[in-house]
């Protein structure tokens, strides 16, 4: 585990989110994005080193909207970044913990999320930098979503 990377609110408005976390925190928002097979639209708000991303549903039938509906705003899942996420996820599989799929790309690089079985209650999202998949020779293309 290399860092922190974020951690993920989901919200029923991205707007009305980012009037609190933008525009009385002062954060400032790095980067907004559709993220059509998620199901989601997303900004992330700088944290020092680390970032908050918000989480807005667009698919009601996707995995965020269905824990929206449950659970209701709040606390998401938690980000770490990684050196070499294949490596890490055999070892969390021989290991006995629950992968919720496979490895895929996200927003900034490789992702696989571990279920929260595993985690004590908490979704965690492991996270390859596309630098660091790149160097690796594990992405076809070195570029961000």
């Amino acid at each position: 585990m290399r860092k922190l990377d974020h951690v993920a609110v989901v919200v029923n408005d991205l707007e009305e989110a980012l009037s609190f976390y933008r525009d009385q925190l002062r954060m400032e928002v790095t980067q907004r994005r559709l993220l059509p097979e998620e199901g989601v639209r997303v900004a992330f708000l700088a944290a020092g080193e680390s970032h908050i991303e918000l989480l807005q549903p667009v698919d009601p039938e996707s995995g965020v909207a269905r824990f929206l509906r449950k659970k209701g705003e709040g606390l998401h899942h938690i980000c770490l970044q990684v050196e070499d996420i294949d490596a890490v996820v055999r070892q969390l599989v021989a290991s006995g913990a629950g992968i919720t799929g496979p490895v895929r790309e996200g927003a900034h690089g490789k992702v696989v999320f571990v279920h929260p079985r595993s985690a004590h209650g908490v979704l965690i999202e492991l996270l390859q930098p596309v630098e660091e998949a790149a160097s690796a020779g594990n992405m076809d293309k070195a570029q961000t979503k």
